[in-house]
């Protein structure tokens, strides 16, 4: 794996809203302490860095903007706008980073960023959809997959399927379609060291 000066980490969504039991059961609980050490290990570095926020729309959502759960948890919070390479904050209403303001896609080819690490919550839901975008639009997409975490769901047909067993849908499907390539945080830290 090959990370760059112009590599840029992507961190989605990791706001406090996402602690709320309304959610029910997550998966990979030492997700934070990797999106942490990534964050810092790209600040240090002085890489690019992109802080992804929710603002949801809907009425009864722990991301509501204007709740306590509409912010950044306190580790990503504490870092932000602590690194000597470019920033950018990011809002959106769907799912998508790309969909958001200001555009991620314009910031990045700015910046000269042609690759970028994705990381936050939910794995299955922004991470993925981020990813697949990017992937799209021309990225190398790389997806540390255990510094992202996500939820049980229930879909159509009473059909269920576990945090687990969605993180590992997402993880075959981005790397098995190619629109990323996925792997772990240990892997990523250390082709960053090495960059």
């Amino acid at each position: 794996m090959d990370i760059t000066q112009r590599t840029a980490l992507v961190v989605v969504d990791v706001q406090q809203g996402f602690e709320n039991p309304f959610w029910g059961t997550r998966n990979n609980p030492s997700a934070d302490d990797n999106i942490a050490a990534l964050i810092e290990a790209w600040q240090s570095a002085g890489r690019p860095v992109v802080f992804v926020r929710h603002d949801s729309t809907e009425p009864q959502s722990p991301l509501l903007p204007g709740t306590p759960g509409n912010d950044f948890k306190p580790y990503v919070e504490d870092r932000r706008g602590k690194g000597s390479g470019p920033e950018l904050l990011v809002s959106k209403v769907v799912n998508s980073a790309f969909y958001g303001t200001p555009d991620l896609d314009e910031w990045l080819k700015e910046a000269g960023v042609d690759q970028f690490v994705v990381a936050g919550i939910q794995t299955n839901m922004c991470v993925e959809t981020t990813a697949r975008m990017g992937g799209n639009l021309g990225y190398g997409v790389v997806l540390p997959l255990d510094a992202t975490y996500t939820f049980g769901l229930q879909g159509p047909f009473g059909w269920e399927q576990s945090a687990d067993e969605l993180s590992r849908s997402t993880a075959v499907s981005l790397h098995g379609g190619r629109f990323a390539r996925v792997t772990s945080t240990e892997e990523v830290l250390r082709a960053a060291a090495d960059a």
